[in-house]
Protein backbone atom coordinates (compact mmCIF):
# COMPACT_ATOMS: atom_id res chain seq x y z
CA UNK A 1 0.00 0.00 0.00
CA UNK A 2 1.37 3.87 -1.16
CA UNK A 3 2.80 5.43 2.14
CA UNK A 4 1.09 8.40 1.45
CA UNK A 5 -2.02 6.97 2.50
CA UNK A 6 -0.70 5.66 5.65
CA UNK A 7 -1.78 9.37 7.43
CA UNK A 8 -2.26 8.22 10.94
CA UNK A 9 0.71 5.88 11.23
CA UNK A 10 2.55 8.51 10.36
CA UNK A 11 1.38 10.58 13.28
CA UNK A 12 1.20 7.28 15.22
CA UNK A 13 5.25 7.04 14.41
CA UNK A 14 6.12 10.75 15.12
CA UNK A 15 4.16 10.67 17.99
CA UNK A 16 6.03 7.96 19.37
CA UNK A 17 9.48 9.06 18.24
CA UNK A 18 10.26 12.19 20.42
CA UNK A 19 9.32 10.51 23.95
CA UNK A 20 10.93 8.04 26.13
CA UNK A 21 8.07 5.26 26.90
CA UNK A 22 7.47 4.93 30.69
CA UNK A 23 4.20 3.62 29.76
CA UNK A 24 2.56 -0.07 28.19
CA UNK A 25 3.53 -1.95 26.13
CA UNK A 26 6.35 -3.67 27.47
CA UNK A 27 8.20 -4.00 24.58
CA UNK A 28 8.96 -0.62 24.94
CA UNK A 29 9.27 -0.18 20.90
CA UNK A 30 12.33 -1.90 21.58
CA UNK A 31 11.85 -5.77 22.01
CA UNK A 32 9.97 -7.04 19.01
CA UNK A 33 7.53 -9.65 20.02
CA UNK A 34 8.72 -11.56 16.49
CA UNK A 35 9.79 -10.63 13.13
CA UNK A 36 7.79 -8.48 11.30
CA UNK A 37 5.28 -7.20 13.87
CA UNK A 38 4.70 -3.24 13.69
CA UNK A 39 6.13 -2.69 16.96
CA UNK A 40 7.80 0.42 16.73
CA UNK A 41 4.05 2.04 16.02
CA UNK A 42 2.55 0.12 18.47
CA UNK A 43 1.75 2.79 21.35
CA UNK A 44 -0.76 3.19 24.15
CA UNK A 45 -3.17 6.17 24.64
CA UNK A 46 -1.19 9.51 25.28
CA UNK A 47 -1.58 13.27 24.97
CA UNK A 48 -0.32 12.67 21.21
CA UNK A 49 -1.92 9.68 20.00
CA UNK A 50 -5.16 10.34 21.33
CA UNK A 51 -7.62 8.24 22.73
CA UNK A 52 -10.20 5.98 21.00
CA UNK A 53 -12.98 5.85 23.65
CA UNK A 54 -12.81 9.94 23.83
CA UNK A 55 -11.22 10.84 20.68
CA UNK A 56 -10.15 14.74 20.04
CA UNK A 57 -7.05 14.49 18.06
CA UNK A 58 -5.72 12.36 14.88
CA UNK A 59 -7.90 9.53 16.31
CA UNK A 60 -10.75 11.62 15.53
CA UNK A 61 -9.60 13.00 12.47
CA UNK A 62 -9.28 9.42 11.05
CA UNK A 63 -12.66 8.25 11.86
CA UNK A 64 -13.84 11.86 10.23
CA UNK A 65 -12.03 10.85 7.35
CA UNK A 66 -13.42 7.03 7.21
CA UNK A 67 -17.20 8.63 8.11
CA UNK A 68 -17.15 11.23 4.55
CA UNK A 69 -15.85 8.62 2.56
CA UNK A 70 -18.71 6.11 3.22
CA UNK A 71 -21.16 9.43 3.85
CA UNK A 72 -21.93 8.16 7.26
CA UNK A 73 -22.83 11.17 9.78
CA UNK A 74 -19.93 9.40 12.09
CA UNK A 75 -17.91 6.50 12.07
CA UNK A 76 -16.21 4.63 14.84
CA UNK A 77 -13.36 2.45 14.49
CA UNK A 78 -13.51 -1.26 16.07
CA UNK A 79 -10.50 -3.27 16.94
CA UNK A 80 -12.71 -6.38 18.13
CA UNK A 81 -14.23 -6.95 14.92
CA UNK A 82 -17.88 -6.32 13.54
CA UNK A 83 -19.16 -8.53 16.83
CA UNK A 84 -18.24 -5.64 19.34
CA UNK A 85 -20.82 -3.48 16.94
CA UNK A 86 -23.22 -5.55 17.08
CA UNK A 87 -23.30 -6.26 21.05
CA UNK A 88 -22.67 -2.13 21.57
CA UNK A 89 -25.20 -1.16 18.65
CA UNK A 90 -28.16 -3.72 19.80
CA UNK A 91 -27.47 -2.29 23.88
CA UNK A 92 -27.55 1.22 22.61
CA UNK A 93 -30.94 0.80 20.53
CA UNK A 94 -32.76 -0.74 22.95
CA UNK A 95 -31.94 0.57 26.37
CA UNK A 96 -35.22 2.27 27.43
CA UNK A 97 -36.76 1.40 24.39
CA UNK A 98 -38.77 -2.02 25.15
CA UNK A 99 -37.30 -5.24 25.83
CA UNK A 100 -38.36 -7.42 22.47
CA UNK A 101 -36.34 -6.75 18.79
CA UNK A 102 -37.64 -8.08 15.46
CA UNK A 103 -34.33 -10.08 14.03
CA UNK A 104 -33.72 -12.34 11.17
CA UNK A 105 -33.16 -15.43 12.03
CA UNK A 106 -30.71 -15.50 10.12
CA UNK A 107 -28.31 -13.32 12.00
CA UNK A 108 -24.92 -14.13 12.99
CA UNK A 109 -24.19 -15.54 16.52
CA UNK A 110 -23.06 -12.05 17.82
CA UNK A 111 -26.47 -11.10 17.49
CA UNK A 112 -27.86 -13.60 19.23
CA UNK A 113 -25.02 -13.21 22.07
CA UNK A 114 -26.40 -9.55 22.13
CA UNK A 115 -29.61 -10.64 22.84
CA UNK A 116 -28.61 -12.93 25.56
CA UNK A 117 -26.11 -10.72 27.70
CA UNK A 118 -29.04 -8.26 27.79
CA UNK A 119 -31.81 -10.13 28.60
CA UNK A 120 -34.30 -9.42 25.21
CA UNK A 121 -36.89 -10.84 24.08
CA UNK A 122 -37.48 -11.84 20.03
CA UNK A 123 -39.42 -11.80 17.32
CA UNK A 124 -37.95 -13.71 14.56
CA UNK A 125 -38.63 -13.09 11.01
CA UNK A 126 -37.29 -16.23 8.90
CA UNK A 127 -36.10 -15.60 5.42
CA UNK A 128 -37.61 -17.90 2.55
CA UNK A 129 -35.32 -20.69 1.90
CA UNK A 130 -33.41 -20.71 -1.55
CA UNK A 131 -33.91 -25.09 -2.52
CA UNK A 132 -31.29 -25.10 -5.07
CA UNK A 133 -28.22 -23.95 -2.78
CA UNK A 134 -30.13 -24.68 0.56
CA UNK A 135 -29.17 -21.00 1.95
CA UNK A 136 -31.65 -18.61 3.29
CA UNK A 137 -32.84 -15.61 1.10
CA UNK A 138 -33.34 -12.21 1.56
CA UNK A 139 -35.85 -10.62 4.59
CA UNK A 140 -38.76 -8.56 2.26
CA UNK A 141 -39.81 -5.35 3.90
CA UNK A 142 -43.52 -6.87 3.74
CA UNK A 143 -42.12 -9.29 6.35
CA UNK A 144 -40.45 -6.71 8.66
CA UNK A 145 -43.65 -4.62 8.28
CA UNK A 146 -45.85 -7.59 9.57
CA UNK A 147 -43.48 -8.63 12.74
CA UNK A 148 -43.09 -4.86 13.91
CA UNK A 149 -47.52 -4.86 13.28
CA UNK A 150 -47.14 -7.97 15.89
CA UNK A 151 -44.52 -6.59 18.64
CA UNK A 152 -45.58 -3.46 19.42
CA UNK A 153 -43.42 -1.81 21.17
CA UNK A 154 -40.21 -2.95 19.29
CA UNK A 155 -36.88 -1.47 20.96
CA UNK A 156 -35.30 -2.15 16.99
CA UNK A 157 -34.69 -4.25 14.10
CA UNK A 158 -31.85 -6.34 12.90
CA UNK A 159 -31.35 -7.92 9.60
CA UNK A 160 -27.83 -9.15 7.39
CA UNK A 161 -27.46 -8.08 4.49
CA UNK A 162 -25.78 -9.03 2.11
CA UNK A 163 -25.55 -13.17 4.56
CA UNK A 164 -21.99 -14.82 4.14
CA UNK A 165 -23.66 -16.22 1.06
CA UNK A 166 -23.61 -12.90 -0.63
CA UNK A 167 -27.59 -12.42 -0.57
CA UNK A 168 -28.89 -9.12 -0.22
CA UNK A 169 -32.02 -7.70 0.89
CA UNK A 170 -33.90 -4.13 0.04
CA UNK A 171 -32.62 -2.45 2.68
CA UNK A 172 -33.93 0.78 1.22
CA UNK A 173 -37.28 -0.56 2.03
CA UNK A 174 -36.90 -1.85 5.38
CA UNK A 175 -35.49 1.68 6.22
CA UNK A 176 -38.51 3.15 4.95
CA UNK A 177 -41.17 0.77 6.86
CA UNK A 178 -38.82 1.19 10.15
CA UNK A 179 -39.13 4.98 10.13
CA UNK A 180 -42.50 5.46 9.07
CA UNK A 181 -42.71 3.53 12.80
CA UNK A 182 -40.34 5.22 14.59
CA UNK A 183 -37.85 1.91 14.96
CA UNK A 184 -34.22 2.09 14.47
CA UNK A 185 -32.79 -0.56 12.04
CA UNK A 186 -29.31 -2.15 12.43
CA UNK A 187 -28.05 -3.80 9.41
CA UNK A 188 -25.08 -6.41 9.84
CA UNK A 189 -23.49 -5.24 6.84
CA UNK A 190 -20.05 -7.30 8.22
CA UNK A 191 -19.51 -8.78 4.89
CA UNK A 192 -20.76 -5.77 2.36
CA UNK A 193 -17.68 -3.04 3.24
CA UNK A 194 -17.06 -2.55 0.07
CA UNK A 195 -20.70 -0.98 -0.16
CA UNK A 196 -19.79 2.90 -0.49
CA UNK A 197 -20.72 5.14 -2.79
CA UNK A 198 -17.26 4.77 -5.07
CA UNK A 199 -18.49 1.51 -5.66
CA UNK A 200 -21.68 1.95 -7.09
CA UNK A 201 -20.64 2.89 -10.45
CA UNK A 202 -19.49 -0.73 -10.49
CA UNK A 203 -22.11 -2.47 -9.46
CA UNK A 204 -22.07 -2.54 -5.49
CA UNK A 205 -25.25 -0.61 -5.18
CA UNK A 206 -27.70 -0.70 -2.10
CA UNK A 207 -25.44 -0.07 0.65
CA UNK A 208 -26.64 0.42 4.25
CA UNK A 209 -25.33 3.28 4.87
CA UNK A 210 -26.99 5.05 1.62
CA UNK A 211 -30.18 3.25 2.86
CA UNK A 212 -30.55 5.30 5.61
CA UNK A 213 -30.05 2.25 7.93
CA UNK A 214 -29.44 3.89 11.87
CA UNK A 215 -26.83 2.14 12.72
CA UNK A 216 -24.31 -0.31 10.35
CA UNK A 217 -21.27 -2.23 11.26
CA UNK A 218 -19.13 -3.62 8.61
CA UNK A 219 -16.01 -6.07 8.75
CA UNK A 220 -13.39 -4.00 6.90
CA UNK A 221 -11.00 -6.46 7.26
CA UNK A 222 -12.93 -9.42 5.04
CA UNK A 223 -13.33 -7.28 1.75
CA UNK A 224 -11.32 -4.78 1.76
CA UNK A 225 -7.33 -4.08 2.40
CA UNK A 226 -6.85 -4.10 6.46
CA UNK A 227 -5.88 -6.63 9.05
CA UNK A 228 -8.14 -8.97 10.80
CA UNK A 229 -10.62 -8.06 13.35
CA UNK A 230 -10.65 -4.13 12.34
CA UNK A 231 -14.42 -3.29 11.47
CA UNK A 232 -16.05 0.49 11.05
CA UNK A 233 -19.78 1.21 12.80
CA UNK A 234 -21.52 3.66 11.29
CA UNK A 235 -23.99 6.32 12.20
CA UNK A 236 -26.23 7.34 9.18
CA UNK A 237 -30.06 7.17 10.21
CA UNK A 238 -31.48 9.75 12.65
CA UNK A 239 -33.02 6.94 15.41
CA UNK A 240 -29.57 6.38 16.85
CA UNK A 241 -28.05 8.39 20.10
CA UNK A 242 -24.41 9.25 19.61
CA UNK A 243 -23.91 9.64 22.98
CA UNK A 244 -25.67 5.93 23.67
CA UNK A 245 -23.38 4.30 21.15
CA UNK A 246 -20.22 5.60 21.97
CA UNK A 247 -21.37 4.63 25.78
CA UNK A 248 -21.60 1.03 24.86
CA UNK A 249 -18.21 0.64 23.18
CA UNK A 250 -16.77 2.09 26.23
CA UNK A 251 -18.59 -1.01 27.60
CA UNK A 252 -17.94 -3.83 25.23
CA UNK A 253 -14.47 -3.22 23.51
CA UNK A 254 -11.33 -3.01 24.71
CA UNK A 255 -9.89 -0.23 26.78
CA UNK A 256 -6.77 -1.53 25.07
CA UNK A 257 -7.01 -0.89 21.25
CA UNK A 258 -4.55 -1.61 19.10
CA UNK A 259 -2.98 1.20 17.50
CA UNK A 260 -1.34 -0.99 13.99
CA UNK A 261 -5.21 -2.03 13.91
CA UNK A 262 -6.80 1.19 13.79
CA UNK A 263 -3.90 2.73 11.29
CA UNK A 264 -5.00 -0.40 9.13
CA UNK A 265 -8.66 1.65 8.96
CA UNK A 266 -7.26 4.78 8.28
CA UNK A 267 -5.18 3.69 5.73
CA UNK A 268 -7.81 1.16 4.14
CA UNK A 269 -10.11 4.76 3.81
CA UNK A 270 -7.33 6.34 2.27
CA UNK A 271 -6.27 3.22 -0.21
CA UNK A 272 -10.11 3.65 -1.32
CA UNK A 273 -10.33 7.23 -1.81
CA UNK A 274 -6.97 7.34 -4.02
CA UNK A 275 -6.79 3.34 -5.70
CA UNK A 276 -10.86 2.45 -5.12
CA UNK A 277 -12.47 3.51 -8.30
CA UNK A 278 -9.74 1.50 -10.23
CA UNK A 279 -9.67 -0.83 -8.52
CA UNK A 280 -13.43 -1.29 -8.36
CA UNK A 281 -13.13 -1.23 -11.57
CA UNK A 282 -11.02 -4.49 -12.32
CA UNK A 283 -12.38 -5.82 -9.83
CA UNK A 284 -15.69 -5.81 -11.97
CA UNK A 285 -13.90 -6.93 -15.11
CA UNK A 286 -12.08 -10.14 -13.17
CA UNK A 287 -15.79 -11.23 -12.06
CA UNK A 288 -16.92 -10.50 -15.32
CA UNK A 289 -14.36 -12.73 -17.40
CA UNK A 290 -15.32 -15.46 -14.39
CA UNK A 291 -18.69 -14.93 -15.06
CA UNK A 292 -18.69 -15.69 -18.88
CA UNK A 293 -15.98 -18.61 -18.04
CA UNK A 294 -18.98 -19.91 -16.00
CA UNK A 295 -21.50 -19.84 -18.14
CA UNK A 296 -19.62 -23.38 -20.20
CA UNK A 297 -19.83 -25.22 -16.88
CA UNK A 298 -22.32 -28.17 -17.06
CA UNK A 299 -21.94 -29.87 -13.81
CA UNK A 300 -21.02 -27.06 -11.79
CA UNK A 301 -23.41 -24.29 -10.51
CA UNK A 302 -22.26 -20.92 -9.36
CA UNK A 303 -24.88 -19.23 -7.63
CA UNK A 304 -25.76 -15.92 -10.05
CA UNK A 305 -23.18 -16.56 -11.79
CA UNK A 306 -22.76 -18.44 -15.83
CA UNK A 307 -25.87 -20.26 -16.54
CA UNK A 308 -27.39 -19.32 -12.83
CA UNK A 309 -28.72 -16.24 -12.55
CA UNK A 310 -30.89 -14.26 -10.44
CA UNK A 311 -34.10 -14.81 -11.74
CA UNK A 312 -33.42 -18.50 -10.79
CA UNK A 313 -34.13 -17.48 -7.24
CA UNK A 314 -37.22 -15.68 -6.57
CA UNK A 315 -36.00 -15.95 -2.68
CA UNK A 316 -33.63 -13.06 -3.72
CA UNK A 317 -33.79 -9.81 -3.30
CA UNK A 318 -29.85 -9.34 -5.05
CA UNK A 319 -26.71 -11.29 -4.72
CA UNK A 320 -23.68 -9.57 -4.49
CA UNK A 321 -21.37 -10.59 -7.24
CA UNK A 322 -18.21 -10.93 -5.27
CA UNK A 323 -19.27 -13.95 -3.56
CA UNK A 324 -18.98 -17.13 -5.62
CA UNK A 325 -21.02 -19.62 -4.00
CA UNK A 326 -20.09 -23.27 -5.89
CA UNK A 327 -22.05 -26.26 -5.55
CA UNK A 328 -19.13 -28.94 -6.28
CA UNK A 329 -19.30 -30.21 -2.58
CA UNK A 330 -16.45 -31.81 -0.10
CA UNK A 331 -14.49 -33.43 -3.44
CA UNK A 332 -14.40 -30.80 -5.35
CA UNK A 333 -13.08 -28.27 -2.53
CA UNK A 334 -10.44 -31.24 -2.15
CA UNK A 335 -9.58 -30.56 -5.70
CA UNK A 336 -9.59 -26.97 -5.42
CA UNK A 337 -6.92 -27.43 -2.53
CA UNK A 338 -4.97 -29.79 -4.75
CA UNK A 339 -5.01 -26.86 -7.57
CA UNK A 340 -3.74 -24.32 -5.64
CA UNK A 341 -6.87 -22.72 -3.83
CA UNK A 342 -8.06 -22.23 -0.24
CA UNK A 343 -11.74 -21.64 -0.16
CA UNK A 344 -13.71 -19.50 2.46
CA UNK A 345 -16.02 -22.31 3.24
CA UNK A 346 -16.44 -25.81 2.88
CA UNK A 347 -20.63 -26.63 4.19
CA UNK A 348 -22.00 -29.48 3.01
CA UNK A 349 -22.15 -29.25 -1.06
CA UNK A 350 -21.37 -25.76 -0.70
CA UNK A 351 -17.76 -24.34 -1.63
CA UNK A 352 -17.14 -20.76 -1.12
CA UNK A 353 -14.78 -18.35 -2.83
CA UNK A 354 -14.36 -15.12 -1.23
CA UNK A 355 -13.17 -12.32 -3.59
CA UNK A 356 -12.08 -8.53 -3.37
CA UNK A 357 -10.81 -5.99 -4.67
CA UNK A 358 -7.24 -7.17 -4.20
CA UNK A 359 -7.17 -10.19 -5.51
CA UNK A 360 -4.04 -10.81 -7.96
CA UNK A 361 -5.22 -9.90 -12.10
CA UNK A 362 -5.29 -13.68 -12.92
CA UNK A 363 -6.81 -15.52 -9.71
CA UNK A 364 -9.97 -15.37 -11.09
CA UNK A 365 -9.07 -16.81 -14.65
CA UNK A 366 -7.19 -19.40 -13.18
CA UNK A 367 -10.18 -20.51 -10.66
CA UNK A 368 -12.46 -20.52 -13.84
CA UNK A 369 -9.82 -22.89 -15.29
CA UNK A 370 -9.78 -25.19 -12.97
CA UNK A 371 -13.77 -25.45 -12.29
CA UNK A 372 -13.46 -26.61 -15.67
CA UNK A 373 -11.08 -29.13 -15.78
CA UNK A 374 -13.41 -30.45 -12.61
CA UNK A 375 -16.56 -30.22 -14.52
CA UNK A 376 -15.89 -32.42 -17.38
CA UNK A 377 -15.00 -35.28 -14.90
CA UNK A 378 -17.78 -34.90 -12.43
CA UNK A 379 -21.42 -35.30 -12.24
CA UNK A 380 -23.78 -32.38 -11.04
CA UNK A 381 -23.42 -32.93 -6.87
CA UNK A 382 -27.03 -33.95 -5.65
CA UNK A 383 -29.40 -31.29 -4.11
CA UNK A 384 -28.65 -29.99 -0.59
CA UNK A 385 -30.76 -30.78 1.79
CA UNK A 386 -32.93 -28.21 3.23
CA UNK A 387 -32.13 -26.09 6.25
CA UNK A 388 -34.05 -27.20 9.25
CA UNK A 389 -37.03 -24.73 10.54
CA UNK A 390 -36.35 -23.23 13.44
CA UNK A 391 -38.24 -24.16 16.91
CA UNK A 392 -40.89 -21.99 18.54
CA UNK A 393 -39.49 -19.27 20.73
CA UNK A 394 -40.28 -20.50 24.41
CA UNK A 395 -38.45 -17.83 26.82
CA UNK A 396 -36.00 -15.33 26.20
CA UNK A 397 -32.32 -16.61 25.19
CA UNK A 398 -31.12 -15.13 28.88
CA UNK A 399 -33.69 -17.01 30.90
CA UNK A 400 -33.23 -20.43 28.54
CA UNK A 401 -28.82 -20.05 28.65
CA UNK A 402 -29.42 -19.73 32.62
CA UNK A 403 -32.08 -22.50 33.71
CA UNK A 404 -30.82 -25.68 34.75
CA UNK A 405 -30.13 -28.06 32.19
CA UNK A 406 -28.99 -31.88 31.01
CA UNK A 407 -27.91 -33.74 28.04
CA UNK A 408 -30.49 -35.79 26.22
CA UNK A 409 -29.64 -37.69 23.23
CA UNK A 410 -30.39 -35.54 20.10
CA UNK A 411 -32.52 -38.20 18.78
CA UNK A 412 -34.63 -37.89 22.27
CA UNK A 413 -35.10 -33.96 21.84
CA UNK A 414 -37.80 -33.46 20.20
CA UNK A 415 -40.30 -31.99 21.98
CA UNK A 416 -37.43 -30.21 24.64
CA UNK A 417 -36.39 -26.82 25.66
CA UNK A 418 -33.14 -26.30 23.99
CA UNK A 419 -30.63 -25.03 26.78
CA UNK A 420 -27.69 -24.22 23.64
CA UNK A 421 -26.72 -22.99 20.71
CA UNK A 422 -26.68 -25.62 17.53
CA UNK A 423 -24.58 -24.12 14.75
CA UNK A 424 -22.47 -24.99 11.54
CA UNK A 425 -19.48 -22.58 11.44
CA UNK A 426 -18.52 -20.87 9.10
CA UNK A 427 -21.32 -19.42 8.34
CA UNK A 428 -22.07 -19.00 12.44
CA UNK A 429 -26.21 -18.79 11.85
CA UNK A 430 -27.33 -20.75 14.89
CA UNK A 431 -29.75 -24.05 13.80
CA UNK A 432 -31.63 -23.76 17.09
CA UNK A 433 -30.76 -21.72 19.97
CA UNK A 434 -31.62 -21.43 23.68
CA UNK A 435 -35.31 -21.08 24.53
CA UNK A 436 -36.71 -22.54 21.33
CA UNK A 437 -38.68 -25.91 21.35
CA UNK A 438 -36.19 -28.59 19.08
CA UNK A 439 -38.80 -29.62 16.20
CA UNK A 440 -39.45 -32.85 15.53
CA UNK A 441 -37.39 -32.82 11.98
CA UNK A 442 -34.37 -31.41 13.84
CA UNK A 443 -32.22 -34.62 14.64
CA UNK A 444 -32.86 -36.06 11.22
CA UNK A 445 -32.37 -32.76 9.47
CA UNK A 446 -28.78 -31.96 11.62
CA UNK A 447 -28.30 -35.67 10.30
CA UNK A 448 -28.54 -34.67 7.12
CA UNK A 449 -26.53 -31.95 7.13
CA UNK A 450 -23.47 -33.57 8.82
CA UNK A 451 -23.88 -36.55 6.21
CA UNK A 452 -23.75 -33.66 3.40
CA UNK A 453 -20.09 -32.88 4.86
CA UNK A 454 -21.26 -30.05 7.03
CA UNK A 455 -19.94 -29.44 10.73
CA UNK A 456 -21.91 -28.36 13.40
CA UNK A 457 -21.31 -27.16 16.57
CA UNK A 458 -22.90 -27.37 20.34
CA UNK A 459 -21.98 -24.42 22.44
CA UNK A 460 -22.30 -26.98 25.42
CA UNK A 461 -19.94 -29.00 23.85
CA UNK A 462 -22.39 -32.12 23.27
CA UNK A 463 -21.77 -32.78 19.94
CA UNK A 464 -22.40 -34.52 18.05
CA UNK A 465 -25.22 -36.92 19.16
CA UNK A 466 -26.33 -35.39 22.61
CA UNK A 467 -28.46 -31.94 23.28
CA UNK A 468 -28.22 -29.69 26.46
CA UNK A 469 -31.89 -28.85 27.05
CA UNK A 470 -33.78 -27.46 29.85
CA UNK A 471 -34.48 -30.19 32.42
Amino acid sequence: MDNSYNILQSEIQTAAAGATPLHMPGHKRRAAPCPGLPYAWDVTETPATDDLHAATGILAAAMARTAALWGAKRTWYLVNGSTVGLLAGIRALTLGRGGTVVAARNCHKAVYHALELCGLGVRWVVPPQDAAFGVYGSVAPAQVAAALDQTPGAACVVVTSPTYEGIVSDIAGIAAVCRARGVPLLVDEAHGAHYLPLAEKYGWRGGAVAAGADLVVQSAHKTLPSLTQTALLHLAGPLADPAAVARQLDVFETSSPSYPLLAALDACTGWLAGEGPAAFAAWAARLGRFDAAAKTLQNIRVLCHGADTLPNHPAFYGCDAGKLLLDIGPKGAAYLRAQGFEPEMVCGGNVLAMTSPCDAEDTLDRLAAALRGYDARHAPAPAPPPLPAPGESVCTLAAAAAAPATAVPLAAAAGRISAEYLWAYPPGVPLLAPGERVDPALPEAAAALEAAGTALRHSAGTAPNALRVLR
